[in-house]
């Protein structure tokens, strides 16, 4: 029989009274449980913050970070701060895994069960998860990503992945720059398609669909995109919802990025890894894309 597996678990959330219950029962019905699981309310104005501590007090392994209220919801750079607060936090220091968990999500009892055997499986997979699946018009419906691409909702890191990566980049797009990285240094990044995890709110609802738009185009810019990936990603999303607009407000975003001179990751090799497979992806040749 294989050792119990160690992991810990951080989930940043505000404002999720309707939701984190769901989560605390999905967590407490667990085949295999966390070491630790830290949830940092990060300035939540409604009743999350009280809810999250009645649950601290019923579960041993869960405990709560409050976090003081910015005034907004800050999205990218903010979750990883929050995120750092519950890291900072952990009492264990000999964990195998580390998960950035979503306060909006519901899965199966056997989820964390299911990802470790496939981790177990797949020695050089650094990060994985469930694949993320919204409610739409009454049916569950997949958020279709990329090969490579973990949802940053749900993203299991092995720790020698975790520590080969650097951790977390502090702002937007980093859920995208943690992938690109592992793979850079020989990890694999996949999600795991038989295990869904039910996303209670949209993508990108919190904010508004073309503004998270213009925050993806600002995301390409501080990953290092190349151009003409973007600009083809931007004809791809015509037919897509919003109409048009998404479109216009990816290559807003992106532009911005040059004229704001954004922060952008400067790593070495990997500008020149990340634009490689974007290039060959647009020839049609293999790469993390598909």
């Amino acid at each position: 029989m294989c050792a119990p597996v160690k992991y810990v678990v951080i989930t940043p959330v505000r404002d999720e009274e309707e939701h984190i219950g769901g989560l605390i029962e999905s967590m407490a019905a667990q085949t295999v449980r966390p070491t630790e699981w830290i949830v940092v309310d990060d300035g939540s104005k409604d009743r999350t913050g009280g809810i999250l501590d009645s649950a601290a007090r019923q579960h041993p392994w869960m405990r709560v970070v409050h976090r003081s209220d910015r005034g907004f919801r800050k999205s990218g750079g903010g979750v990883v701060q929050a995120f750092y607060d519950g890291y900072k936090a952990l009492a264990s220091a000999d964990w195998e895994f580390v998960v950035k968990l979503d306060g909006d999500l519901t899965f199966d009892a056997d989820y964390f069960e299911k990802c470790f055997f496939e981790f177990r499986r797949e020695p050089k997979l650094g990060i994985g998860g469930g694949e993320i699946y919204h409610e739409v018009a009454g049916s569950l419906r997949l958020e279709v990503n990329p090969r490579f691409h973990v949802r940053g909702a749900t993203k299991i890191y092995r720790r020698s992945c975790w520590e080969a990566i650097g951790g977390l980049w502090a702002a937007a797009g980093w859920d995208t720059i943690d992938e690109v990285k592992a793979n850079m240094l020989g990890w694999t990044t996949h999600a795991f398609p038989e295990l869904r995890l039910h996303h209670h709110r949209l993508t990108g609802a919190a904010e508004g669909l073309v503004r998270d738009r213009v925050k993806h185009g600002m995301v390409c810019y501080v990953s290092g995109y190349h151009p003409l990936f973007v600009l083809a990603s931007c004809l791809r999303r015509l037919a897509q919802r919003p109409y048009v607009m998404g479109s216009l407000g990816i290559f807003y975003g992106f532009v911005k990025g040059y004229w704001t001179r954004a922060p952008r990751v400067d790593e070495p090799g990997y500008r020149r890894y990340i634009r490689e497979q974007q290039i060959n992806r647009l020839l049609g040749r293999e790469t993390i894309w598909k």
